[in-house]
């Protein structure tokens, strides 16, 4: 889905997960008719405890709630907890769970993020129900009010719908589904739409990156935890960067849930940094978090913009053009930039032998992961 650019929306910035569990929360606490859910990871712990008490509440008292879930994102998830779901009138399916078909197939995975309350608030991101996003992991939301929730509502209900997508809640609730959504006026009213990928079949997220990296004229910022980018979108921020944009990426430090992946990317740092791309790896904690800014363009949502991402998974992203929304994006880039270290073009050339090893050894099975499809 291309998704249709949407005017008279509302976007708030949820930066870090002290403010937007709490908001996402409050939301499921206040629904009257509907919640829907779609989550990559859940996994039982604090949160998704949390989230099922949260769930099984507004069911008990009449709202219809749906949770859909990766087959294999929610392999974490107890048999208890699924029990609690089922048993206090949550209904719930899985998306592809994994069999004896073909490699592939186990491999398209469903990596989106979605909330949304009686068709007329909706949150989306980088989050799951794992508890690494209470206090290990740095994650970015975004609120979203306005016409282009309904788009969300669509997305939800076709992928609820599909048949590689099993379990005992019945496909049918999500026909008829109603929306609330209208246009916000004034200051409030923003430009948006909601954009989605499916693997290498449809590449809409990445062709819409990879439009405003070419027409950028003053700035590229990208933030993302899996740095393994297609040959066509290096190209691409090279070549921005050659032409006087500043091109700057926000990756994982050495605190990182997947180290190997770390050093698949960092074999590319080498020619970025030579084209004049500026390269800086946040310190504090792990940086999950995944959204982009291109002059007064803003992406944000679940795609990495990594091979596997855009190779396999299901994904789904929010745009915005929005001046006011852009410059509070970027102030969260300038504030994490500052808490991190900014790779020196000098420094690197002399890196050791045995980090070269690791890019080598991992860029290796990256590329032949790569090749599976």
């Amino acid at each position: 889905m291309h998704g249709n650019w949407r005017d008279g929306n509302h976007f708030e910035l949820l930066p870090e997960a002290s403010r937007f569990l709490p908001a996402m929360f409050e939301a499921i606490e206040q629904a009257r008719a509907s919640i829907l859910i779609e989550l990559y990871l859940m996994e039982s712990g604090r949160l998704a405890t949390a989230l099922i008490d949260a769930l099984v509440s507004s069911a008990q008292r009449g709202v219809t709630v749906l949770l859909l879930l990766d087959g294999y994102g929610a392999m974490g998830l107890s048999r208890h907890d699924r029990e609690r779901l089922q048993e206090g009138g949550v209904a719930l399916r899985f998306f592809n769970p994994l069999g004896l078909h073909s490699l592939t197939r186990n491999l398209t995975r469903d990596h989106r993020k979605l909330v949304v309350v009686d068709g007329r608030v909706a949150f989306t991101g980088g989050f799951g129900a794992v508890d690494e996003f209470l206090d290990a992991w740095y994650e970015v939301a975004v609120r979203i009010q306005g016409p282009v929730v309904a788009d969300w509502v669509r997305l939800f209900c076709r992928l609820w719908d599909s048949p590689l997508t099993r379990g005992r809640g019945p496909a049918s609730l999500v026909r008829g589904l109603s929306t609330a959504a209208h246009a916000e006026s004034g200051y409030r009213g923003m430009r948006g739409r909601a954009i989605c990928g499916q693997g290498y079949r449809y590449q809409a997220i990445r062709h819409s990156l990879h439009d405003r990296v070419a027409s950028a004229r003053q700035r590229i910022w990208i933030c993302t935890p899996y740095f393994a980018p297609t040959f066509s979108l290096r190209l691409r921020l090279a070549r921005a960067a050659r032409r006087g944009v500043e091109v700057r990426l926000l990756l994982p430090g050495k605190r990182h849930d997947h180290p190997g992946v770390r050093y698949a990317g960092q074999r590319f740092y080498g020619r970025l940094l030579k084209a004049g791309v500026h390269i800086h790896e946040f310190q504090p904690t792990f940086i999950h978090a995944k959204f982009s800014l291109v002059d007064d363009w803003v992406s944000l949502g679940s795609c990495n913009f990594d091979h596997w991402s855009l190779h396999w998974n299901l994904e789904a992203n929010q745009e915005v053009s929005d001046r006011r929304f852009a410059g509070e994006v970027a102030l969260l880039f300038e504030q994490h930039f500052a808490d991190s270290h900014e790779i020196e073009p000098r420094m690197w050339s002399r890196r050791p032998l045995l980090q070269r090893l690791k890019e080598w050894l991992f860029g290796t099975l990256d590329g032949m992961l790569t090749r599976l499809k």
